[in-house]
């Protein structure tokens, strides 16, 4: 840089004189020359900040959609995001008895005689496990229509990232009536349908390329694909628990947790306490098998407290008009293990504004990198909770103030339980299911240099669920 050069002195030393003007300059103090690189600096600090802040508003594909208030602008609808950046999933073509025909045999299991000419006039049953149909439905959709989901469909399966096996197992699962003494021989069976589809899919190319790491499975029923469940494991499954899987076939690294479906109204109203009288609400089966043991003994240390409505009842449309305004009018709702560790009625809770009380010491829950369930819920240890009066002193201790945060938080992620929300449930489902792709990506690779091996446990691979219980979270 080159030195300033020095002001040289006039060559005239005779003094001339100065006018009125030229005094007042004289006098006026001289403004400093400002230096050029501290403005360069902060420009570019500024045009970085700028460029990182556009990246992770407009271009990440995995940025997650965080509460309603949360809107950057591809949740709002605009197509900004570059189709390029976002994984590509091809569903297969399957033969029509793994979709509608599962519909098909449902209705005619109940005595429908309509026989439908056109598939798109079949109605999914209503039931928890419908995450299925809404998957299905979703991908069925114009391009145009899911311009702001993490995932992409493609016709061309040498284009994919991910396959979606769009089989609906859950359904499948439940075709059958189970009647006491019921002579009715049926012709469906769940079993045969699960070998059939396996059949099928392992002559599919795609699927013998990677051993079937880049598929995707929706088992969302405890009990769904339970035949086949070893020869679908390197996939993708959406579950809703890990109740019924070993530790070699569930995992919270490659699979994803979903949330069932809610089978009663959600509540429209505000935030508040004045309508919730009751404390404390639970309807539902007694008696439960395997985990669900606890139930029996809530029974036995709630049933005679004050405030508190604890009641046995299987499912049925009564039922669920008894649950809607139970759960409506109390501040918390019980939520306690079934068969296996999750059930629909903690999702009955959330959409209710009805706080959750979780007594569940191995539940998984979906979503849990966006929500802090210790902010909607509260989470009591098994051993605590069936100690007599312990769970009513905890939740009376709860002040007002208290009660209506927790009410303010489920107010928040309600969305993220509605499946028919353009933002909720279903959109939340596949960028989780885009977050896979890299770990996909790493065991197909791994796959590719390892020496087959007997194995007595799981490897490094596998991470299991849940395994150390949970204590109170007040």
């Amino acid at each position: 840089m080159n030195p300033r050069p020095k002001l040289r002195s006039p060559s005239n030393p005779s003094p001339i004189p100065l006018s009125s003007d030229e005094i007042d300059a004289k006098l006026m103090p001289k403004m400093p020359r400002k230096p050029m690189l501290k403005p360069t600096l902060t420009f570019a600090f500024l045009l970085s900040v700028s460029l990182f802040a556009l990246y992770y508003s407009f271009l990440n594909p995995f940025t997650p959609n965080l509460n309603n208030n949360t809107k950057y602008l591809l949740g709002s609808g605009e197509n900004v995001r570059n189709s390029q950046n976002r994984v590509k999933i091809f569903m297969y073509d399957l033969p029509r008895k793994f979709t509608y025909g599962v519909i098909e045999k449902y209705e005619e299991a109940r005595g429908s005689k309509d026989k439908k000419k056109d598939d798109a006039l079949f109605k999914y049953p209503g039931h928890q496990h419908s995450a299925e149909w809404h998957l299905f439905r979703d991908l069925n959709r114009p391009s145009h229509e899911r311009v702001d989901s993490a995932v992409t469909r493609v016709d061309d399966p040498e284009e994919a990232d991910l396959f979606y096996v769009p089989f609906f197992s859950s359904l499948s699962l439940v075709v059958n009536i189970n009647r006491a003494g019921s002579l009715e021989v049926s012709t469906y069976s769940d079993e045969e349908m699960q070998e059939s589809l396996m059949e099928w899919l392992e002559d599919q190319l795609y699927w013998k390329r990677n051993n079937g790491r880049d598929h995707v499975f929706i088992c969302q029923d405890p009990n769904a694909l339970y035949k086949v469940v070893d020869r679908v494991k390197n996939g993708v499954l959406l579950v809703s628990d890990f109740g019924r899987l070993t530790r070699d076939q569930g995992s919270l690294v490659k699979d994803v947790i979903l949330p069932y479906s809610h089978r009663i109204n959600p509540y429209i109203g505000d935030i508040g306490v004045e309508n919730r009288n009751t404390l404390l609400f639970f309807m539902g089966n007694r008696y439960r098998k395997e985990g669900g043991k606890v139930r029996d003994m809530l029974f036995q240390v709630l049933e005679n407290e004050e405030d508190v409505v604890i009641k046995h009842g299987a499912q049925s449309r009564e039922s669920r008009r008894e649950a809607t305004k139970g759960m409506h009018s109390s501040k918390f709702c019980l939520h306690p293990a079934g068969d296996t560790p999750s059930a629909c009625r903690l999702f009955d809770a959330i959409v209710s504004s009805c706080i959750p009380v979780v007594v569940s010491d191995y539940v998984e829950l979906p979503f849990e990198d966006v929500i802090d369930y210790r902010k909607i819920s509260i989470f009591v240890d098994t051993n605590s909770a069936v100690k007599p009066g312990h769970l009513v002193k905890l939740l009376r201790r709860l002040s007002t103030e208290r009660i209506l945060e927790f009410q303010q938080e489920l107010k928040k992620v309600k969305h993220y339980f509605e499946y028919d929300d353009p933002n909720g449930t279903v959109k939340e489902i596949w960028r989780q299911v885009s977050q896979k792709l890299p770990l996909v990506k790493l065991m197909i690779n791994r796959d590719k240099r390892l020496v087959k091996r007997e194995l007595t446990e799981p490897d490094c691979s596998c991470l299991c669920s849940n395994q150390t219980g949970l204590h109170t979270t007040l």
